[in-house]
């Protein structure tokens, strides 16, 4: 018999600003701050535990993507609009406190249904932050399709120095907004390919002793270059476990994609990295009002140090 006795689900008790209040008819119900969104979600099978009615009353913005892919097959469009009430603005803050660490977030409606957080991805904050002040140690951390840099400013907070990486300008000036707010200073902003990124890091010989990588499904580089993660994770992984300092370091691979579980991440890691020290793997998760536990992603995350 099997046994995954590692395999676990993770979530935050520590967000005030976020709330997950409802799920279900491919959708969920979330408080950002003081403002209640609508938005898709894919894996929300079941029926939702309140009104249609009440989600309407309740929300002051609603996200509906454009008729387009097989809902019966998970395939979606990537395309859609808002619609706002009365009083709901296109950009607003919101906070996030663990321990010393006091984060910030402009969130704002995208064209993409994303607001520039997941809030999921607290519950590895909160492990990056905690890891990093143990080591007692100089730190430096390479945070790969880091996005709007959740990740890079809990890093930044425990006192490691930051490489952030995202092909998308826009998106880096956002992350630099994020950590301006935070009262962070000194991150490190690289516009680049991600692979392409990583492959030169390897060549020069640098190493870090924290990687941060949350990949999506698909993505271009600003020169064009394509991104498919059944394509490109294995490569990835395997350049990464390259980049690592073999005395102490820390490894977090996070994957959102319908279809893939811990398990991948586990064996990616197996196949790559010779040691791993204390690893632990599973799906990040919130539980809305009723009590339904919505899976928002896998993670795998190890640490070790000497």
């Amino acid at each position: 018999m099997l046994n995954f006795k590692n395999m676990r689900i993770f979530t935050s008790d520590h967000w005030k600003d976020y709330e997950l209040i409802d799920t279900g008819g491919l959708e969920k119900l979330e408080r950002f701050g003081k403002y209640i969104l609508i938005r898709p979600e894919p894996q929300a099978v079941w029926q939702k535990a309140l009104p249609e009615k009440e989600w309407e009353e309740l929300s002051n913005a609603r996200y509906k993507r454009s008729k387009g892919g097989d809902p019966a097959k998970h395939e979606f469009s990537e395309k859609g609009a808002w619609s706002l009430k009365p009083g709901m603005p296109e950009q607003w803050f919101i906070g996030y406190s663990y321990k010393e660490m006091q984060l910030k977030f402009r969130l704002g409606l995208t064209a993409f249904g994303h607001i520039g957080i997941f809030p999921e991805q607290a519950s590895n904050w909160e492990y990056i932050y905690d890891f990093i002040i143990s080591t007692n140690k100089p730190f430096k951390v390479l945070n790969l399709f880091a996005y709007t840099g959740g990740a890079s400013l809990a890093a930044k907070a425990a006192g490691a120095d930051v490489v952030h990486v995202d092909s998308v300008k826009p998106v880096i000036q956002w992350a630099r907004d994020d950590m301006d707010a935070s009262g962070l200073k000194d991150i490190r902003w690289v516009v680049e390919d991600a692979l392409k990124f990583v492959k030169r890091e390897v060549k020069r010989g640098n190493h870090y002793q924290g990687i941060i990588l949350d990949p999506p499904a698909y993505g271009r580089g600003p020169e064009g270059e394509k991104w498919a993660l059944s394509d490109g994770l294995d490569e990835m992984v395997k350049l990464c476990s390259q980049l690592m300092e073999p005395d102490h370091g820390l490894f977090i691979l996070s994957l959102y994609s319908m279809g893939f579980s811990p398990l991948i991440c586990d064996n990616l890691v197996k196949t790559h990295f010779t040691e791993t020290g204390q690893k632990e793997s599973g799906e990040l998760v919130f539980s809305d009002r009723s009590g339904r536990i919505l899976p928002l992603g896998t993670v795998l995350r190890f640490q070790k140090k000497i």
